[in-house]
């Protein structure tokens, strides 16, 4: 039923490259299907003005598009003078996101920004950000364990996200980019790797949707932050 041949629970294939640039603090090219994203997390010793002196950390992303991610060139970002709509809201996802994982006074005065440059999109860039820039998150603390300039890991459970939609009638996990542009129902589910929901963004798409459909979503989606909470492990370890 659905355009790739895959069951209606079934991710697309995950794989997290770490090591993947030289200079950043902590780097990885996820890859979601044919969504790819190189993710960077960079560490500086200060932080926004409004948190200085607070003995807090932040830790904010950035998100944007290659001009050929997509069938068609866009135009950069840059050359237009500003961000568009879609870019601002989704960097301030990623940044909500990866801080609701974060124990902003273990992680002291310093801000990490996390990078996510999508490098190819057949749907979810989104949900493969977040997921692949908690790693370069991950992989950026991990060296500041150890060189000595944490004294405690802020770092708790993976995070990770996750698209889910009716497609065709029937809920399903991970939609791509045929699936995505025809789904009834579309929802981003952003999720810890031990189950605890950290932001949910669902809107029906000319159909409207039930609470059991709901709840089989939310069971879909709970199950695929599980395997690629695994994913992450793996990869930063």
């Amino acid at each position: 039923m659905r355009p790739s041949g895959r069951d209606l629970s079934e991710m697309r294939p995950v794989s997290i490259e770490t090591g993947i640039t030289k200079h950043a603090e902590g780097a990885c090219m996820i890859r979601v299907g044919d969504t790819h994203v190189l993710c960077t997390a960079s560490v500086e010793e200060r932080v926004p003005p409004f948190l200085k002196g607070g003995g807090q950390g932040w830790v904010t992303a950035e998100y944007g598009m290659l001009p050929r991610a997509t069938t068609t060139r866009m135009r950069r970002e840059a050359s237009a003078g500003k961000q568009g709509g879609r870019t601002v809201e989704i960097q301030r996802l990623i940044g909500r996101s990866l801080r609701a994982g974060v124990d902003r006074q273990a992680l002291g005065e310093r801000q990490i920004t996390v990078d996510c440059d999508v490098i190819q999109a057949d749907g979810g860039t989104r949900c493969a950000a977040i997921t692949g820039g908690w790693v370069a998150l991950r992989l950026a603390v991990n060296r500041l364990l150890k060189a000595g300039d944490l004294t405690s890991d802020p770092l708790g459970e993976p995070v990770a996200a996750v698209s889910c939609g009716i497609y065709a009638g029937q809920p399903v996990v991970d939609l791509d980019y045929p699936e995505d542009s025809e789904a009834g129902v579309d929802g981003n589910f952003v999720m810890t790797g031990d189950g605890r929901l950290i932001e949910v963004q669902m809107s029906a798409e000319g159909q409207t949707f039930s609470r059991d459909q709901m709840t089989r979503l939310l069971d879909l989606a709970g199950d695929g932050v599980a395997q690629l909470a695994e994913a992450q492990r793996a990869a930063a370890a």
